[in-house]
C-alpha cells in the first residue's frame, strides 16, 4: 500500500496521495499535466511540494514504484536491471541531498558515469524537479556519455547535427539537393536521417540505398537512418538494404510502446539483427531512439504521472540497448502538451539533463508548431542553453521549417552559430573529412570555404535535367 506524504507549512498541514502524486505536483507548471488534472493547484501547493519531495530518500523509489510492476515491463526493466552496486555511494541521500551533491565537485564526471546505473529514471526526474536551469545545465554539462558508429558522438567541445533532408513526397532530387546543402554547411556528422512522407518497405529502402550512395560514394564518416517502424527495417534487413541504424520512437510505460507497435523484445530483435550488419567503423552503437514529454498522455497510457516522469521512464528503454543517438523532439507534439516558449525550454533542459544523468547520448530536436506560442527566438535561447550544457546533437533542417512534418527546427545556420559562439567542433572524424573535401578550411572553427567543392562541383556539372538523385550519387 502506498504512503501519503506530508508537510506542514505553518498551520497548514498539505497531503498527497502518493509518490506519483507528490511527483506531478512538484513539477514545473506545463499544459499537459495541467490537461492531465496532475498539476499543482496553487504556485502555493507546488513550492511546498517541491519540499516534500526534497525530503523524500532516494531508496523509496526502488521501494514504492509509481507504476506496478505487474502491469508494465517498463517497471521490470527498471527495477529487475537496477545496480546496487553503482546505487551504493549515493544510497544514503534524500532527493535534495542528491542535488546538492550533484552540484558539488565531487561529483565529477568520472564519479557521475560510476553511479548512473544506480539512478533510475524516477530519481532522476525527481530530483529535476527541483532544480533551476542553470542547475540542469551545470550537471548535464559534467556528464560524459560517448558512443560511435562511423562517426564519434559526444565528447567535448564537440556539437553534432542530424542533417534532416525530409520531403512532403520524398522526390529523390529534392532529398539529394538537401543532403548536399547540408553537407556545404557542415551538417550530418550525427545522422542523415530522413522521416519518409511513405512509410512502407519499400519505400525506406529506396531512401537506404539513396543514402548509401552518396556516403560511399564521397567517403563520408557518418551514417543514416530511415525512421521508419522498427518492424518495418526489420524486414528491410531481412531483404539485404544498407541499414546503419535502427529507428522506433519510444515512450516510459508499456501502454505508451503498445500503442507505437512494439515492446522490449522487438528492440532487442532489430537491435541484433542491425549488429549482425557489421556497418559500423569507429564503433557498435546501432540504434536511435526519439522521445518527447506528452507522448503516454496523448496515448492515453500516462497511468496518472506527470508526463516528465513518463518521458524519463522512457531513457530506461532507451538505456537497455546502447543507443548512438536519442532524441527528445521537444516542442513538436504541441501546445496541448508544452504551450509557449518558457514551457519548452525548461523540457528541453529537463529531458537533456536526465538523460545524461542516466548514461543516454542526449541531443534535442529545437522546436515548435506553428500554433504554439513560441518563436525562432526562444530556440535561439534554447539552443545556446543546450550547447552550453553539452548536448550531443541538433537538427540540421534547411531554412529551419520541415515542408514535410510542418513543424518549425533548427537550421543548418543555427548548428553553425552554435558551434561559432561555443567554440564547438563537429564530431572528429567528420571535422577531418569537412577540411579533407575543402568544404571548412578550419572546421573546428566553423569557418566554411567560399568556393564550391571540387568533388560536389564535378558531380553537379555532369548531372542534365531530370537526372535521377542516385545518379546524382553517382557523380
Amino acid at each position: 500500500m502506498h504512503k501519503a506524504y506530508r508537510y506542514s507549512l505553518g498551520s497548514k498541514t498539505y497531503e498527497f496521495r502518493n509518490l506519483a502524486d507528490l511527483m506531478a505536483r512538484a513539477t514545473p507548471a506545463r499544459s499537459g499535466d495541467r490537461l492531465a488534472g496532475v498539476i499543482a493547484r496553487s504556485a502555493e501547493e507546488r513550492a511546498v511540494a517541491q519540499m516534500a519531495l526534497a525530503e523524500v530518500p532516494l531508496k523509496n523509489f526502488l521501494n514504492e514504484v509509481l507504476i506496478p510492476y505487474e502491469q508494465d515491463e517498463v517497471t521490470r526493466l527498471i527495477i529487475d536491471e537496477h545496480d546496487a552496486l553503482a546505487f551504493a555511494p549515493i544510497s544514503h541521500f534524500t532527493v535534495g541531498d542528491f542535488r546538492n551533491w550533484l552540484l558539488s565537485d565531487l561529483a565529477s564526471s568520472d564519479m557521475l558515469a560510476s553511479i548512473r546505473n544506480g539512478i533510475t529514471p524516477e530519481m532522476a526526474a525527481a530530483v529535476s524537479k527541483i532544480m533551476r536551469n542553470q542547475d540542469l545545465i551545470l550537471v548535464a554539462q559534467k556528464c560524459r556519455v560517448i558512443t560511435a558508429f562511423r562517426s564519434t558522438i559526444g565528447l567535448p567541445k564537440r556539437l553534432a547535427t542530424r542533417l534532416q533532408p525530409n520531403h512532403p513526397t520524398d522526390d529523390m532530387n529534392g532529398i539529394a539537393a538537401s543532403i548536399l546543402d547540408g553537407l556545404l554547411y557542415g551538417s550530418g556528422d550525427a545522422v542523415i536521417g530522413i522521416n519518409p512522407a511513405t512509410d512502407n518497405v519499400a519505400q525506406a529502402t529506396r531512401l537506404m540505398k539513396l543514402m548509401d550512395e552518396v556516403i560511399s560514394k564521397y567517403e563520408i564518416p557518418t551514417q543514416s537512418c530511415v525512421l521508419t517502424h522498427v518492424t518495418n527495417t526489420l524486414e528491410c534487413i531481412e531483404q539485404g538494404a544498407p541499414v546503419d541504424l535502427v529507428f522506433q520512437s519510444i515512450g516510459g510505460t508499456e501502454a505508451t510502446n503498445s500503442s507505437f507497435g512494439f515492446n522490449l523484445a522487438t528492440l532487442a530483435e532489430a537491435e541484433q539483427a542491425a549488429l549482425s550488419l557489421q556497418r559500423g567503423t569507429v564503433g557498435n552503437n546501432v540504434m536511435y531512439f526519439e522521445t518527447g514529454q506528452g507522448s503516454a498522455l496523448s496515448a492515453n497510457a500516462h497511468h496518472g504521472l506527470d508526463q516528465q516522469t513518463c518521458e524519463t521512464r522512457a531513457y530506461a528503454v532507451a538505456r537497455k540497448f546502447n543507443p548512438l543517438l536519442v532524441n527528445t523532439v521537444v516542442g513538436f507534439i504541441g501546445p496541448e502538451y508544452l504551450f509557449d516558449g518558457k514551457e519548452i525550454i525548461r523540457a528541453g533542459l529537463e529531458d537533456h539533463f536526465c538523460a545524461k544523468l542516466l548514461g543516454l547520448p542526449m541531443g534535442c530536436d529545437v522546436c515548435y508548431t506553428n500554433h504554439a506560442e513560441a518563436d525562432q527566438n526562444d530556440m535561439d535561447n534554447l539552443l545556446t542553453l543546450l550547447g552550453t550544457a553539452g548536448c550531443s546533437f541538433v537538427m540540421g533542417i534547411p531554412g529551419s521549417d520541415d515542408i514535410m512534418l510542418n513543424y518549425q527546427t533548427t537550421s543548418f545556420h543555427d548548428a553553425l552559430y552554435a558551434r561559432r559562439v561555443l567554440g564547438l567542433g563537429p564530431s572528429p572524424e567528420f571535422e577531418a573529412w569537412l577540411e579533407k573535401m575543402q568544404i571548412m578550411s578550419n572546421a573546428a572553427g566553423a569557418c566554411l570555404n567560399d568556393a564550391l567543392p571540387p568533388a560536389f562541383a564535378a558531380s553537379l556539372k555532369t548531372l542534365p535535367a531530370g537526372n535521377s538523385a542516385s545518379e546524382v550519387s553517382n557523380g
